[in-house]
């Protein structure tokens, strides 16, 4: 069975097409691509039978099904592999089963255009990635290339970028690149949020020189361990949350990656939760809490901190949870016997390789625990304790003194 040939092209058709791909082309009983790409082949390969491709995985599988063994060329602009169609084909078929000819990618001609390397570019799609995540991997970045879509175009990410205070980076849309009618507009984020730009572009960012590596309104602001104070917090309950060195230590202890799942239970105000969210940007942090007071209070510690990641759910464990998906990390604090009895539910819930972190103010609380998971089946987990003595440095009378937090204990467990 021949290989299908993935071929990419240009706007200009085959005019600057290699033997190999014309070769291909001519060759072909069965050509599929997207009706802009056939009509710019519409006098190569007049014996082969002319399909447009699908919109839809599944239907585009089919059609390659149809194909059987006879020679075949599917058409796409650019590389299809950046981005392009043809992941999705070898995926699906396996490597085997074609051969890739690649044309220059938009996101290549665009850089091109704008004269900036691409070496350490952020590139990513809008058709694949939710555009709260990808804005906040743009607040860190020095460069940015961005396919754009139908439904998240410039003006879209421009608005974004600026209502999270980042208005740091020169833009550039990108048009029909390759085509007569190519175009290509500069401006800063509120132009181009003013802007209007038809379908399907290449969007470039660069940071300007010498900008903040944050908007100035975040300067002070860490990924965690942020002062107490920084956290919105009920009144009554003032002081009540984890302390920023606390939670530090159960932080680094969670092990949290970039596409973690992450379950804060009896979050409280969310200090955990929206630091969590901030090492987890591409996952997201439950934050599980059955107070409608402090609820609330995790919404708006979640927007104050920019993490849109952090899903507030009001309700009782473990009952709340029993809808979310398997967690990476769970973090719980409390005390009395109720801890054990949550640690162990959210422990059995794990993923493989999971870690579970638990705050307790209770020596007797600590080694009902630590005995309950290390019961939790074999092989046992992997546990460990931590007492944390913690004291403050504090300026009394014009002398140095210190003042010390009520002592804590940390348990992290991990799951085979």
């Amino acid at each position: 069975m021949p290989p299908i040939s993935i071929i990419g092209i240009g706007d200009d058709g085959l005019s600057a097409a290699s033997g190999a791909v014309r070769e291909c082309i001519s060759s072909a009983q069965v050509l599929l691509g997207d009706e802009r790409a056939l009509m710019l082949l519409a006098e190569a390969a007049p014996q082969a039978e002319r399909a447009a491709l699908s919109g839809d995985l599944d239907e585009i599988a089919a059609q390659i099904e149809a194909i059987g063994d006879r020679p075949a060329a599917i058409v796409v602009f650019g590389d299809p592999m950046f981005y392009g169609l043809a992941r999705f084909l070898t995926d699906h078929f396996g490597k085997d089963r074609f051969q890739v000819l690649p044309h220059v990618s938009s996101m290549q001609l665009a850089f091109a255009r704008v004269m900036e390397s691409w070496d350490e570019a952020y590139l990513t799609s809008l058709a694949t990635k939710p555009l709260d995540a990808v804005v906040e991997r743009i607040r860190t970045s020095e460069k940015v290339g961005l396919f754009t879509t139908d439904r998240c175009g410039p003006e879209k990410v421009a608005r974004a970028l600026l209502d999270k205070e980042i208005d740091y980076f020169t833009a550039y849309v990108c048009e029909n690149l390759g085509a007569r009618d190519e175009r290509v507009t500069l401006g800063e984020l509120p132009e181009i949020a003013e802007g209007s730009f038809p379908a399907l572009n290449v969007m470039i960012l660069i940071r300007k020189p010498n900008a903040p590596d944050r908007p100035s309104g975040a300067i002070g602001r860490r990924t965690f361990g942020n002062p107490d104070e920084a956290f919105l917090q009920a009144k009554p309950k003032q002081g009540l949350l984890t302390p920023a060195e606390v939670r530090s230590l159960a932080l680094a202890q969670m092990d949290i990656a970039a596409g973690s799942i992450v379950w804060d239970v009896g979050a409280g105000s969310g200090s955990v939760s929206v630091e969590a969210a901030q090492l987890a940007s591409d996952g997201a942090v439950y934050a599980i809490e059955m107070d409608p007071e402090d609820h609330g209070l995790i919404q708006q510690n979640a927007e104050r901190f920019h993490t849109a990641n952090v899903v507030p759910i009001l309700g009782k464990a473990p009952e709340a949870w029993a809808a979310l998906p398997d967690p990476d990390c769970v973090f719980l604090a409390g005390s009395g016997r109720e801890v054990t009895r949550l640690s162990t539910s959210a422990y059995e819930r794990l993923r493989s390789g999971g870690r579970l972190v638990v705050n307790l103010i209770s020596i007797d609380n600590l080694t009902e625990l630590r005995l309950a998971l290390l019961e939790q089946g074999q092989p046992a987990p992997d546990v460990r304790v931590w007492m944390v003595n913690i004291a403050r440095g504090a300026d009394q009378l014009g002398r140095l003194s210190f003042e010390p937090l009520k002592p804590n204990f940390l348990l992290a467990a991990l799951k085979p």
